[in-house]
């Protein structure tokens, strides 16, 4: 209870800060969502070219957008702001939250909730949403717990990303611009059917990197289609287990990066 009370003065110190300037906090909540906006209004204008991307339907694509927006938009705002890891090291800040008797990734998380991004969350749900009704779906038991469950699994993956990448930052202070190779990268990547790509850039983020499985794979299952790239259809229904390996990875480079850390230089 101890802990949970100290997360909870973490988390509303930061919500009182912010409602301090009530007007900037929603302009950045109107600027924010924008973002989320014009990836999904991105998809629009390359189906305006064509009936058909990579073998795949406007509603058919956008289910896999939608999905990808509110299992990234989930991830990034629980763990998205551990990006500042970099600066904390940097600056020697992470030394103030080691001499505190709370686990450190906690501290980073409830230190700085981006709650600014909460209309993103609520437009990737809608858009998810609007592509479930827009398909015609055949609901079964299996699909709908798929349904419910494969956003959760995308924000798990995608939030693996986040902490394995930040965690670089244990090494080499500037690596930010790699990690969000891999963290708003694979977000643009999972936007699209991976039918579009060439088959080693397929091969090493859909498959290889766990990619395929957050937005893709499960797609197929909730459509009843056949992978056109061969995978079984059960695969599209195991997909959110996919974000375990990630989870215990990203775990295990963040606990040897914390080991690692020597405070900052002078």
């Amino acid at each position: 209870m101890g802990e949970i009370r100290a997360y909870a003065a973490l988390a509303g110190g930061k919500w009182r800060s912010m409602l301090s300037y009530r007007a900037s906090f929603a302009a950045e909540m109107l600027s924010n969502v924008g973002a989320t906006v014009l990836d999904v209004t991105t998809v629009f204008v390359l189906f305006r070219a064509t009936a058909q991307i990579g073998g795949f339907t406007l509603a058919q694509a956008i289910l896999m957008t939608g999905l990808t927006a509110f299992g990234f938009v989930l991830a990034d705002m629980t763990v998205g702001n551990i990006d500042d890891l970099k600066r904390y090291v940097r600056t020697g800040q992470l030394d103030t939250m080691l001499t505190r008797p709370l686990p450190v990734l906690p501290q980073l998380v409830f230190t700085d909730l981006p709650l600014r991004k909460l209309l993103r969350l609520v437009f990737g749900a809608t858009i998810y949403g609007i592509a479930l009704a827009a398909n015609d779906i055949d609901w079964t038991p299996a699909r709908v717990v798929l349904a419910a469950v494969v956003p959760v699994g995308a924000a798990f993956f995608f939030g693996a990303i986040f902490v394995l990448t930040a965690s670089f930052a244990f090494w080499w202070v500037e690596s930010g611009e790699i990690g969000n190779g891999f963290t708003y990268g694979g977000r643009d990547f999972t936007s699209y059917p991976i039918t579009v790509y060439s088959n080693w850039f397929r091969d090493l983020f859909a498959y290889t990197l766990g990619f395929g499985f957050v937005s893709y794979q499960p797609a197929l299952a909730l459509l009843g289609r056949t992978d056109p790239l061969g995978l079984p259809a059960w695969a599209g229904y195991v997909s959110p287990l996919v974000a375990l390996p990630a989870v215990a990875i990203a775990t295990a480079v963040w606990r040897v990066g914390i080991r690692h850390y020597r405070s900052t230089g002078s």
